[in-house]
Order: structure tokens, then sequence, then C-alpha cells
């Protein structure tokens, strides 16, 4: 590849976002995780985030557009943020643990994120663009990676799809609301699953 065409490649910077509306959209980013983890997202509306903002809600719509808009922007920087703990982060998530210690911890950690985005996951599920989408992929990518360097035989693609599954929002919603598990139990499940898998 040429300078040129390795120049052209480069993206285009995106424009410089204004000091206040940086800050009304952290403001509000932040509110709105509050808000969904006390009352659950379905019980949270577009009212009660520009209050405990401190906005009006007329910004919330300029900012995301609408309900959904926040919601899948909530959800891209908090999907970003938990890959960053898996790739980068400290033990026992991050790459300086043990890979069935590690695997452990993405479990435990990915049920906490399935309870919080529940709703919004389960609408993405609907859609097979959207659920089999690029974080899908790093997930299993995780997953298969870690069973592997855990020295665990077989079609570790298959393993990973099993794995997986015990993380979908629609079966971590039902397992929780009407069956009675609690976030420990399912984590205590998929410890017990990936354990077997690695041969402990």
């Amino acid at each position: 590849m040429s300078a040129t065409d390795r120049a052209n490649a480069l993206p285009v910077s995106a424009p410089q976002e204004r000091g206040d509306a940086a800050r009304n959209r952290l403001l509000l980013l932040d509110a709105a995780r509050t808000l969904i983890a006390e009352h659950g997202a379905d019980a949270v509306s577009m009212d009660d985030i520009a209050v405990a903002a401190g906005v009006g809600k007329g910004t919330v719509f300029r900012r995301f557009g609408s309900r959904a808009g926040l919601m899948m922007v909530l959800l891209d920087e908090d999907e970003r943020a938990i890959q960053q703990a898996f790739l980068f982060g400290p033990p026992p998530l991050g790459p300086d643990a043990p890979p069935l210690d590690r695997l452990v911890a993405f479990g435990r950690e990915r049920l906490r994120f399935v309870q919080t985005h529940s709703t919004l996951l389960s609408e993405t599920n609907r859609d097979p663009e959207t659920r089999y989408s690029a974080p899908f992929a790093v997930q299993h990518t995780h997953i298969r990676v870690l069973l592997a360097a855990a020295g665990t035989t077989g079609d570790l693609d298959a393993q990973a799809d099993a794995l997986q599954a015990l993380l979908d929002a629609d079966y971590v919603t039902h397992q929780l609301l009407d069956r009675g598990q609690t976030l420990d139990s399912l984590g205590d499940a998929w410890e017990g699953v990936a354990r077997k898998l690695c041969g402990k």
C-alpha cells in the first residue's frame, strides 16, 4: 500500500464535541445507568432521565433522538467497557489470570451485564442482524480462546456456543423471573459447566 493509499484509508476525524454537549451526554448516560440499575429499563422514561441529569427533556431528544437511541448508545458504551475489562483489565477478568479463572469471571460479569440490559438485549435478539453482531462475535471468540487455553478438547465452537447460550438475555430473564434463580446461582451454573468442559 502506498503512502497515499494509507493516508486515504485513515478515518476522517469527527467534529469536536462542544464542552457543554459532552458534559450533558455524560450526565444523561450516568443518570440512565443509575436509574436502570435501581428500577429496571422498562420503568425508566426519558422524563426520568432528564430530571435525574438536571437537563431539559428536549436535550435528551436532541442528543439521542429517542429513548431507543439513548439505550442503544448506553448498550454500546457498556459493551465496549466490558470488552476492555476482559481484554486488558485486571484479573481475574483480565489477561493476568489463569484461563479457567478468566472464563468463570467472564460468565459472572456478563450475567450482571445481561440483567442490567435485559430489555434491550432481548429486543436485539429478535433481529438476526443485531443478535449476531460484533459484540456477540467478540464474546464467542473470547470464550473459545479461553477454552483452548484451559486445555479443552473437542469441538471448541460448539462448546463456546453452549456456554454463550447460558448468557442469552431471554434465558437469563426466564431463569431469574420464572425459575427463582439468582445471579449467584446462574454464575455457579456457568462455572460448573465451564469446569466440566475444561475437565476440572
